[in-house]
């Protein structure tokens, strides 16, 4: 199947459609998160959302994205608040307290998919499918929900840019001006916790975390401005997307979420590499120039007369 072919398809378009939003508004979000230095927040939230997917489904019996994306939610924000509980009353860092909600919360979310699959209708629900994706399994109503929530969270990213964007630098400062800081941050969460229950479906609750971090770590690599970096690592996003997408299209059989996931962590290697300021190979081609700076100086000094001295 060549690339016409795949354009006029019109069940490929709807799931290009919606990795590449999925793709951007991760990159986006996931930006804040980086900065903030809460890389490992989405990876406990989007396993925390898989025993909110099964318990959605226990209590309707049907396979709505709908019911799924409120179960993951609610689940994705208990998770939430019991991270922050953790850390204000005890002595447990954050990153051990992210720990043990991921663990939990995934644990259990493993225990009640297999009783569904037990009792004979996980097959049916495809619950199993939420782990690593299946983003060939969306319908056109997916679609349109997922694309929705999607540009959502880029709207919202975009109209709070500048408040997000002080708490990620300086939230004390933020604080003292009167930006109400802590009503903020549960904003920002709020809406890690609708991107990773955006992507459930089509990356997966494994994998959900690298799209969220994977383009933002990227884009940091090519400058120092945060408005570019942003944007940077939503086109990153959308890249690998639609990238994960057409290979998994092309090649029968291979699932698009970790497709995604290695295109996003090409773009990531071409990064270290490539940039122009922090890339591996700039730094070096830098290192040279500097050295052979330094042996031109060294030679013109040898080569030059000292004062004083007649020629």
């Amino acid at each position: 199947m060549n690339v016409l072919e795949l354009a006029l398809d019109p069940n490929i378009r709807w799931i290009l459609l919606a990795t590449m939003l999925l793709g951007t508004s991760s990159g986006v979000l996931g930006s804040f998160a980086y900065l903030r230095k809460q890389s490992l927040m989405g990876d406990a939230l989007s396993h925390a959302a898989l025993p909110g997917v099964c318990i959605a489904f226990m209590l309707t019996g049907i396979k709505s994205l709908w019911f799924f994306m409120i179960g993951a939610a609610i689940a994705g924000a208990i998770a939430t608040f019991g991270i922050g509980f953790i850390t204000r009353h005890s002595r447990i860092k954050q990153d051990a307290a992210l720990a043990i909600v991921l663990s939990a919360f995934f644990g259990l979310g493993i225990m009640l998919l297999t009783r569904i699959q037990q009792s004979g209708s996980g097959s049916q629900a495809g619950l199993d499918k939420f782990l690593f994706g299946q983003a060939a399994a969306m319908i056109q109503s997916d679609v349109y929900t997922m694309a929705a929530l999607a540009l959502v969270l880029i709207a919202a990213c975009a109209l709070f840019f500048k408040h997000f964007k002080l708490i990620s630098f300086d939230a004390g400062f933020a604080r003292m001006i009167g930006y109400p800081t802590a009503a903020l941050e549960q904003f920002l969460m709020l809406l890690l916790v609708v991107a990773v229950v955006v992507g459930i479906q089509a990356v997966g609750v494994v994998l959900m975390a690298a799209m969220l971090i994977t383009p933002a770590v990227a884009a940091r690599y090519w400058t120092d401005r945060l408005g570019v970096m942003v944007v940077l690592a939503g086109v990153f996003g959308a890249a690998s997307g639609v990238l994960g997408t057409l290979v998994s299209t092309v090649a029968n059989q291979l699932p698009t979420g970790p497709l995604a996931v290695l295109a996003a962590t090409a773009i990531f290697v071409l990064s270290v590499l490539f940039a122009p300021r922090r890339g591996l190979v700039a730094k070096r081609l830098q290192r040279a120039k500097v050295k052979r700076d330094v042996r031109r100086e060294q030679a013109s000094r040898v080569g030059a007369p000292e004062k004083g001295v007649s020629v």
